[in-house]
């Protein structure tokens, strides 16, 4: 018997923030040191999370640095 598993999605969410010294290099708009949120689902059933911090732009949402 074979069995069949695709990934179905990984979401990233910012749950908080507060302002940072500096700017992105990418669109030059503010930075902010943020909470983030990843959650990994296979056969629409969560699989994986992790909590972790990182730089984000304010304008553009690039992920600047990241802290895990």
């Amino acid at each position: 018997m074979v069995c069949f598993c695709f990934l179905v999605d990984q979401t990233k969410e910012m749950s908080k923030s507060k302002p940072a010294a500096g700017f992105c290099s990418r669109c030059g708009g503010g930075a902010s040191v943020a909470d983030m949120k990843t959650r990994t689902r296979f056969c629409y059933v969560p699989f994986y999370w992790k909590s972790w911090k990182a730089i984000v732009c304010t304008f553009c949402g690039a992920i600047l640095r990241s802290y895990r």
